[in-house]
């Protein structure tokens, strides 16, 4: 088989990552999420997949070659979007914290130093980023809260946690959007709907959404969860 001509064909920005697939690297999650739907909308794809700053796709590869799905990828990269911005992609999450709802939130707090006011202050005095859905469906990975970067998951997973479960881990937020089982360190819950099966899109957390997390009361969480 000859040798490719890389630098006729390639940039350092796209490579194969597979017999099907090439990806590229983003600036962001947004970034990745806005290729990802202007690769969908091209339909010159079989799949395309954003991930915390980086963009997969999938070829027909009976219809083009993997030199020529780079070069495909290379054209979309230079005409993609500029990322959106607008208020339809910001929420506010009510987190109840604490108590019932943040059994670990304690343990937390002693992991990192410092009281309950300090963890709530911190958490919630930020505007974050869904950095993807993966893990269970609809499981919010929520970037930037790097005070808590050396928080570990629980040595033994939790069996079931409720929807609406807030976990902490490794400087990551997580919300449990549906009830399963799981091992981040629970510091609250929010009684915000986060999945409707009848809707055009069930989950309401989306990658590349920005987050606000908002502290309530035990009474404000029970006027606010339905079932």
């Amino acid at each position: 088989m000859p040798a490719r001509d890389d630098s006729a064909t390639l940039n350092p920005a796209v490579y194969s990552c597979g017999d099907d697939l090439v990806a590229t690297e983003c600036a962001d999650t947004r970034s990745a999420q806005a290729l990802a739907d202007h690769l969908r909308a091209s339909g010159n794809w079989l799949e395309c997949v954003a991930g915390i700053a980086s963009c997969v796709a999938r070829f027909d590869i009976a219809a083009i070659s993997p030199e020529q799905a780079e070069q495909r990828m290379l054209s979309a990269l230079r005409n993609v979007p500029p990322v959106r911005d607008a208020e339809a992609d910001r929420i506010e999450v009510p987190v109840c914290y604490g108590g019932e709802h943040g059994p670990d939130l304690d343990d937390v707090c002693e992991l990192l130093g410092m009281d309950r006011d300090a963890f709530i202050a911190r958490h919630t005095g930020n505007e974050y980023i869904v950095d993807m859905l993966g893990f269970t469906p609809g499981f919010a990975f929520i970037g930037g809260f790097e005070e808590a970067r050396d928080v570990p998951r629980r040595p033994q997973p939790r069996v079931r946690l409720e929807p609406g479960s807030v976990g902490i881990a490794g400087g990551r937020t997580g919300i449990y959007t549906l009830p399963g089982p799981g091992g981040w360190q629970i510091v609250g819950r929010t009684p915000l709907g986060l999945f409707d099966a009848g809707a055009e899109q069930p989950f309401r957390l989306r990658a590349g959404m920005r987050v606000r997390f908002v502290a309530i009361g035990v009474e404000e969480f029970a006027a606010g969860y339905a079932e």
